[in-house]
């Protein structure tokens, strides 16, 4: 279809308008309509694209200097709302609440924050943000861990969250507490996805060279298809 003139960090799909969307190391954000095979549209950013997500004809995107811009899909010359993440951190990933009202960010200080679209104050009050993904070690004190990927259970709107201390945890956001922490995995989780249904979640693991020292050997990627109980994933 065409190409960007860096590293393409991340692409969705908009099935409102019927076009995908992507996010490139240039700065810019591209349209592409995937029937005739060419872009459409080229939006330029603040900085490099970092993390992207598309709910009904929004575009939330996050970028390497902190800002979250919301673009809407059917008039791109200007972004509707441009604001500060929350975290103090660089952006890892954006996913939109399947109900379109809020989305979810998170960053390499293990760190995850529930935003809102609304701007009204009485709707803002409703954020927040909250610590994951950390290990009290004896020794050395907390590490903390990027929170690498983000996954909305399609019904419930229970999210899961992957980290690069190779663990997966369920958030309940509506009572701002974790439903299950996973086993660990063999290395740094750097993707997660849930069926359509709900039923099955995939994790992909794979080491992304964040040590000081690589272990030897390196850990292999692997994905994993994981069976969700009820209990797992529904709201207390």
């Amino acid at each position: 279809m065409g190409q960007h003139t860096d590293g393409v960090r991340c692409m969705e799909f908009c099935s409102t308008m019927r076009v995908a969307v992507s996010g490139g190391w240039d700065k810019l954000i591209k349209l592409w309509d995937i029937r005739a095979l060419m872009p459409v549209g080229a939006m330029e950013c603040s900085d490099k694209v970092y993390a992207l997500d598309v709910i009904d004809n929004r575009a939330v995107v996050g970028t390497k200097d902190r800002r979250v811009a919301v673009w809407d899909v059917r008039n791109m010359k200007a972004p509707l709302q441009d604001r500060e993440s929350p975290l103090k951190y660089q952006t890892r990933c954006i996913r939109c609440f399947p109900s379109g009202e809020a989305f979810v960010i998170s960053s390499i200080e293990g760190r995850v924050a529930v935003e809102y679209f609304d701007t009204s104050a009485e709707v803002q009050r409703g954020k927040y943000a909250f610590k994951c993904h950390r290990v009290k070690d004896p020794d050395q004190g907390e590490c903390i861990y990027p929170v690498n990927a983000i996954a909305f259970h399609p019904y419930y709107r229970t999210f899961a969250t992957g980290g690069s201390d190779a663990l997966v945890n369920m958030w309940d956001p509506f009572n701002r507490k974790r439903l299950c922490l996973f086993r660990k995995f063999p290395t740094t989780i750097s993707s997660l996805s849930f069926s359509p249904d709900g039923d099955l979640l995939a994790i992909a693991s794979t080491y992304m060279y964040e040590e000081e020292v690589d272990p030897v050997p390196v850990p292999e990627s692997s994905l994993t298809i994981r069976k969700m109980m009820e209990s797992d994933v529904k709201p207390k």
